[in-house]
């Protein structure tokens, strides 16, 4: 099946903008791609969320949102706080394998980190790449603190017996410290898995034509780029 899950070590770190590049290499590519957020949060009703931003740096994708909640908060938390019903792995599982059946890719974008509850019980997005069978690209920034928290979700995911597909450094800076230097080096190390790709800070504010075209150089030949190592 046709769908990679895509998480994050944590927020903020550049989840969404890696979903855009992996569309968009995939669309220059001539494949047809779907993006799923099982559970948007911290946006409103009739605002642009995570699969909008997908949509306008990427261009022509199928966008789909299981569950929005108000609050910008983990799923489970803003589902119980709304009074609304969370997503369930089930439901995730159900949708990616229904938009695989009609397109080339379906990336399925997850909220913060891999355990991230859904729902009171404690599902997660590891839940629903399990029902999908489905390997899973983690994006981690680039600074101090990644390499424990890269270790941490790469040992998760082989305690799951999920397949971790790489890691892509989600927001790189045009300057790099120390730290981030080493960090290029060491991430694969850590994480028990190859480095795919790395994103540079503020590619999100590109225009979208540029970031079109620009989007392959960030990402490895294994997610269809052209990034030497």
């Amino acid at each position: 099946m046709p769908v990679l899950i895509v998480t994050g070590t944590g927020t903020e770190i550049g989840k969404t903008v890696t979903t855009a590049a992996l569309a968009a290499v995939a669309l220059a590519a001539g494949r047809s791609v779907a993006v799923l957020k099982p559970a948007q949060t911290g946006v409103a009703p009739g605002e642009a969320g995570d699969v909008a931003e997908v949509q306008r740096l990427a261009g022509p994708v199928t966008g789909l949102e299981l569950a929005r909640y108000p609050e910008p908060l983990a799923p489970a938390t803003a589902a119980r706080r709304a009074g609304m019903a969370p997503v369930t792995p089930a439901e995730v599982a159900e949708a990616a394998a229904k938009l695989a059946i009609g397109h080339d890719l379906v990336l399925v974008e997850g909220a913060g980190g891999l355990l991230v509850r859904f729902d009171d019980c404690g599902t997660t997005l590891a839940d629903a790449a399990r029902l999908l069978s489905a390997p899973v690209l983690v994006v981690a920034p680039a600074g101090l603190g990644t390499l424990n928290s890269a270790a941490l979700t790469g040992e998760a995911l082989r305690a799951r017996g999920l397949t971790q597909e790489g890691v892509v450094v989600g927001s790189m800076p045009a300057d790099p410290g120390l730290a981030e230097r080493c960090n290029i080096t060491d991430l694969p190390l850590v994480a028990e898995a190859p480095l795919l790709g790395a994103i540079p800070a503020g590619a999100g504010a590109l225009a979208p034509s540029e970031f079109r075209t620009r989007a392959a150089s960030w990402l490895a030949p294994r997610l269809g780029g052209d990034r030497q190592a």
